[in-house]
């Protein structure tokens, strides 16, 4: 278990509107808004025309399905599509190793390019070759934007808005990839807001590449580094490989 990783979602900090970049991305709402009027609880991304990939903890005990929309900005009355939402069922608070679930929907979503997953232990591979070093990541997702100090805690703000940011790499474990919030080398965060949303190798092969899903951003008002779920291991695969054809 990973000190830090109780937040129940994580989002973007420090970044800019996605707008139409990243419309395989979408959001994940509630039956009914929270207090603010917001709707988006955590993210998720298409890895299929009918696949969705996000975060385990997303769910709640016994939940069977999850409504989406694939909205930059999502406001009451856009298109929402609802799957089958199907958690790992090894995944547990004390299992942390298995936060990844899916959401399948019937039929597939419209307009959008589903993201291209890696293969396995790439990660692994970049790292051995030296190419993490100097790596840049995309994160993506719905969420708190840049939290502010306030008197009694933090203050953070939500807009059911898609949003990205670019962040350097810190370490790479066994399942998960560590990302620098460190603004002397140009990185944003994650914060409330965005778990189970894409983190995009960038560049990779032509174009972005999947390679994990954001888990949390650590830290008093998410300022400390962030870590990702990586979807390149063999326990992450064995669980998408029942859903999506992997490379």
């Amino acid at each position: 278990m990973i000190v830090g990783l109780d937040s129940p979602a994580e989002a973007i900090t420090h970044g800019s509107a996605d707008g139409p970049a990243h419309s395989e991305v979408g959001a994940l709402l509630g039956n009914r808004p929270d207090s603010d009027g917001t709707w988006s609880y955590c993210t998720g991304t298409l890895v299929s025309p009918t696949v969705l990939v996000t975060a385990a903890h997303c769910g709640d005990p016994g939940q069977q399905t999850a409504r989406v929309s694939f909205a930059s900005h999502y406001r009451r009355g856009d298109p929402v599509y609802t799957g089958r939402y199907i958690a790992d069922p090894r995944y547990s608070d004390k299992a942390d190793r298995y936060d990844i679930a899916v959401v399948v929907f019937d039929t597939p979503v419209p307009g959008a390019m589903p993201a291209r997953l890696p293969g396995a232990n790439t990660l692994d591979h970049l790292r051995e070759n030296g190419d993490l070093d100097t790596a840049r990541f995309t994160p993506v997702g719905y969420g708190s934007l840049d939290p502010v100090k306030a008197k009694h805690g933090w203050r953070f703000k939500y807009t059911d808005t898609r949003n990205r940011t670019s962040m350097s790499f810190a370490d790479l474990t066994h399942p998960w990839l560590q990302l620098s919030t460190n603004p002397y080398r140009g990185d944003g965060g994650t914060c409330y807001g965005d778990s189970g949303g894409p983190v995009f190798l960038e560049g990779a092969g032509g174009g972005d590449l999947l390679v994990a899903t954001t888990i949390s951003g650590d830290g008093e008002g998410c300022q400390d580094d962030s870590y990702a779920y990586r979807l390149d291991t063999s326990v992450a695969r064995s669980f998408l490989g029942r859903f999506v054809a992997l490379p």
